[in-house]
């Protein structure tokens, strides 16, 4: 009896293994039938673009694997984990957990901003970019990387040294092309390319009948996200909230960077992963947009988060169809933001006008802070490209486009506050460079740079004044070889030759890694544009919240909080060490190995 019961569990054991194997192996079959069909489709469906688009397929796209860069910019690593444990992110959640992919933070180093990091990590040099917008007094010359011109002749300095990670590649949406191929969107493109300047007449046509649904989905969004913008607005205003309620031309540029950008960037990557390219660096910016407006934690920067995640999968997936050459992603963000309350909000006048105010004379001030800079030139861009679209019409379809551009043309004239045609020739006093909670400050006295000795002489009381304002937390200046960064607690000296002393209370003791931040101060103290003083606004770690000298409710540039905190998601078999990455120029040796630049 116990032999036939045996016998019974066996077989029962064997039919279950045998029931388990053929399941299997039917959801094989049925897998691999569903990535033939939809190799096949995308095959067609992406052949047909690539044609109509007048492009062509990169020789020998299947011997060597490619390479993905996809940027979030200006999402920190401590917001992304908390995104990924409130389920917003199914598609980097999945890269984690089932596809052989790591997260880890990394240090972006000072300035915490877009044009450092991404010089840093396209050419491996940011030497003496000390924020995103700064002055040359040897030159008397403003400098911002929001121009093409601007961007192009820091690109023709920091590509001296080493190949850019995108050599033979594409670059969509950047600030700096890292040697890129081709371009679209990326500012320092002396010669950018437009991705519909290939498509004639009715081709127009036949790119919307072959994507009917992205076409359409790109008008809801449009149409969803400009509604949101105001909604979100009114509603700020209503529950008595101070962020900007109305900044005329921004749900345009929210609407550009948020959605259009977001679109047109996706569908071009995914045509070159169909086309083979060896090596996509794509920049998502509308998180970053709409923190600065609404904050990091706020529901419209969260749901730009959520987007961009889709936007990954999209791309994701048809790498995993196998249409050319293999590929691997590296996700990553070039800085963090940090909840910010701006100085001129808080205070009732901006820094610029305070520094003039505690001069106690009659100056002539520059002072330029405005957060708006990188969205306008995307909706320079789409205005370009809509040119272009609208010179291979016919003249009906034409005169609509048309139409269109004229609109948005006249909207962004309207709304956009002219920065001053100021005559660096005359001999300005007092120049301030806001980028986010770090500022700038230049005293048109002499070409060269001021000592802390000589600006206390000419200004006698100006840096104890300064100290005293509640908005500013470090005031840094050089010394001969010394670099003192001074606080209302202490004074920090970094000494060139003979490494630091403190007197009182070290400044940098409130961020998490004070040594780090004496590192990066150093070094950016060091640089020949950087300002006579260099300011920093006020940081409470107890609120994570610094003062920003923009208008700006999450901010970046400076120190404190997130802002120097970003993230990268890279495969595991990479084997990186980030603990001894300080700096984004330090990043570069990694993406060069992969791309075989080293």
């Amino acid at each position: 009896m116990r032999q036939a019961w045996l016998h019974g569990q066996n077989l029962a054991r064997s039919c279950i293994a045998h029931i388990r194997h053929a399941a299997a192996h039917a959801a094989a079959t049925l897998l691999d039938s569903f990535a033939a069909i939809t190799g096949f489709y995308y095959s067609k469906k992406y052949a047909a673009i690539v044609q109509r688009l007048g492009l062509r397929s990169e020789s020998g796209a299947s011997e060597e694997p490619g390479i993905i860069f996809i940027q979030i910019d200006g999402l920190s690593y401590d917001l992304l984990q908390q995104s990924l444990e409130w389920g917003r992110l199914p598609l980097i959640k999945r890269l984690l957990s089932k596809d052989g992919y790591c997260l880890s933070p990394w240090r972006c180093g000072l300035p915490s901003s877009t044009p450092a990091a991404q010089a840093g990590i396209m050419f491996g040099d940011n030497e003496d970019i000390p924020a995103f917008r700064w002055y040359d007094k040897n030159r008397r010359t403003s400098l911002v990387c929001n121009l093409p011109s601007v961007l192009a002749l820091l690109q023709g300095r920091i590509s001296r040294k080493h190949p850019g990670i995108l050599t033979g590649g594409a670059s969509y949406v950047n600030l700096f092309d890292g040697d890129a191929s081709s371009n679209l969107f990326t500012l320092s493109a002396l010669q950018p390319r437009h991705i519909f300047e290939g498509v004639r007449g009715l081709g127009f046509v036949g790119l919307f009948l072959l994507n009917p649904l992205r076409s359409l989905n790109m008008v809801y969004l449009v149409l969803k996200e400009y509604i949101t913008d105001v909604v979100q607005r009114v509603s700020a205003r209503l529950k008595g909230e101070s962020y900007p309620p109305f900044l005329g031309v921004h749900p345009l540029l929210r609407v550009v960077s948020n959605v259009i950008l977001r679109e047109i960037e996706t569908f071009a990557v995914l045509v070159d992963v169909y086309r083979g390219v060896p090596a996509i660096y794509a920049t998502y910016s509308g998180y970053d947009v709409l923190a600065h407006h609404f904050g990091v934690d706020s529901m419209a920067a969260r749901q730009a988060v959520h987007d961009i995640d889709h936007r990954i999968g999209q791309i994701y997936r048809l790498t995993r169809a196998h249409l050319s050459r293999p590929y691997v992603m590296v996700v990553l963000s070039d800085h963090g933001e940090t909840p910010s309350q701006p100085f001129a909000q808080r205070f009732g006048r901006s820094l610029g006008e305070h520094i003039s105010e505690q001069l106690g004379r009659s100056v002539l001030l520059v002072e330029h802070a405005d957060g708006e800079e990188q969205p306008l030139a995307q909706a320079r861009f789409l205005l370009e490209e809509m040119r272009d679209v609208e010179s291979h019409l016919r003249p009906i379809t034409a005169g609509v486009v048309r139409r269109i551009r004229n609109l948005v043309q006249r909207r962004l004239t309207k709304d956009r506050s002219e920065a001053p045609d100021w005559d660096l020739s005359h001999q300005c006093h007092v120049v301030v460079k806001s980028s986010g909670s770090l500022a700038h400050v230049y005293f048109n006295l002499t070409p060269r740079r001021l000592d802390l000795s000589e600006v206390s002489a000419a200004f006698p009381g100006l840096i104890v004044r300064l100290l005293a304002h509640e908005g500013i937390w470090m005031i840094v200046a050089r010394e001969g070889q010394q670099t003192l960064v001074m606080s209302r607690e202490g004074i920090l000296t970094l000494d060139d030759a003979s490494g630091q002393r403190v007197e009182g209370q070290n400044p940098l003791l409130r961020l998490a890694e004070p040594d780090e931040a004496s590192l990066q101060v150093r070094r950016v103290a060091s640089f020949p544009t950087c300002g006579d003083l260099m300011l920093f606004g006020a940081y409470d770690p107890a609120r994570d919240r610094v003062i920003c000298f923009e208008n700006q409710w999450a901010s970046h540039g400076g120190l404190g909080g997130s802002q120097d905190r970003p993230f990268i998601i890279y495969p595991k078999r990479f084997g990186w060490d980030l603990s001894q990455v300080h700096n984004s120029s330090d990043m570069y040796p990694l993406l060069a190995e992969q791309r075989g630049l080293t």
